[in-house]
């Protein structure tokens, strides 16, 4: 077996809900990798579920192992420039859930490092391949609402209560909604339409005894494009996650990926069906076409697939391939959430 071809030995920084859910199933399931390690920091499970796992106390235990080629950050928000860099120069291949890092400057120091060790730095977006936006995706690729005018993405939630993970709630850089889920839908926006001109916002507190931002509006301006960006922890009655306007017509559709639940269910992504969205949740296209022609239909949804993106790092790791995340679009992500925080603070449109 050539270097191209063998397993990558991949280990996890934590196994909460994150590594169980969202890493394990798909290391554990894919030829492509050989998860060997997790830290756990207090009583060590992993191996029950996934024998000839081992259990490391600390990251930096975990690090000093020489067969260990791949770690995946997925501790919390504010921790991520540490273990990141710590991995970093220990050799390793990072994976890093989003955001990237709490500030511009020290994602730009981690990009810096990685190439320097000559090594791959990728960022988790695994919402580029829910299956709401694929549907997304193809309509503006296929271009069936002819040149766009606006879009509005939303991920809402309705959680009034503080979170019973005490870090969530500290205010500190790298905390807050904008940090959590706002870099979920600011990279759906920079994989469609790239780079915007400039960015206004607003972002808030609401909740009664919040100390962290649980709101956000972030409006991105493209030369003929706006979209808008918008996420609360009060919305208790969902509306469309995704409405876009064009000049033949228009698409909703509604956030209705069911991997995560499906995983959470203890379901593996051998499961028959996997990532198929129920057929009542397919989007509504009504457009106008090129000979004057009305469609009003169902747009369905192509499956979920969070496996592309690990058979993607695998591609980038073993065979130079792009990475399934490019660097670039996750530095720009933490700029757009440094300059919705200016704009929000400064009551201003800021250029990027």
């Amino acid at each position: 077996m050539t270097n191209s071809q063998k397993p990558i030995v991949t280990g996890l920084c934590a196994f909460g809900m994150s590594g169980q859910v969202f890493h394990a199933p798909f290391l554990n399931l894919l030829d492509e990798f050989d998860f060997r390690a997790v830290v756990e920091r207090h009583d060590p499970k992993a191996a029950e579920r996934y024998p000839g796992v081992r259990s490391y106390k600390s990251v930096s235990e975990m690090l000093k192992d020489p067969e260990l080629e791949l770690v995946i950050i997925n501790t919390p928000n504010v921790t991520h420039y540490e273990y990141a860099r710590e991995a970093l120069l220990a050799g390793k291949h990072v994976v890093v859930e989003k955001p990237f890092t709490a500030t511009v400057s020290q994602a730009r120091e981690l990009m810096d490092l990685a190439q320097k060790q000559q090594r791959s730095l990728i960022v988790f977006q695994n919402r580029r391949w829910d299956s709401d936006f694929q549907a997304v995706k193809q309509v503006v690729e296929k271009h069936l609402l002819g040149d766009l005018i606006e879009a509005e993405f939303h991920y809402d939630r309705y959680q009034p209560g503080l979170s019973y993970k005490k870090h969530k709630e500290i205010a500190q850089a790298g905390t807050g909604t904008l940090h959590d889920l706002g870099p979920h839908i600011i990279d759906q926006a920079i994989c469609l339409f790239g780079k915007p001109e400039k960015v206004f916002a607003r972002i808030q507190t609401n909740r009664p005894e919040a100390s962290v931002n649980d709101y956000l509006n972030i409006v991105l301006l493209y030369p003929s494009l706006t979209v808008t960006l918008k996420s609360s922890l009060l919305v208790r009655e969902p509306i469309p996650a995704f409405v876009l306007h064009g000049v033949r017509g228009s698409f909703l559709k509604s956030r209705s990926d069911i991997q995560e639940v499906t995983l959470q269910g203890g379901k593996q992504p051998t499961h028959t069906g996997w990532g198929e969205e129920p057929a009542a949740e397919a989007g509504l296209l009504h457009i106008m076409t090129e000979d004057g022609k009305e469609i009003r239909e169902r747009f369905p949804s192509p499956a979920g697939c969070y496996q592309e993106f690990f058979k993607g790092v695998y591609r980038h790791i073993r065979n130079g391939q792009p990475s399934p995340v490019a660097l670039q679009d996750a530095l720009l992500n933490m700029r757009i959430i440094d300059a919705a925080l200016e704009s929000s603070r400064e009551q201003q449109v800021i250029s990027l």
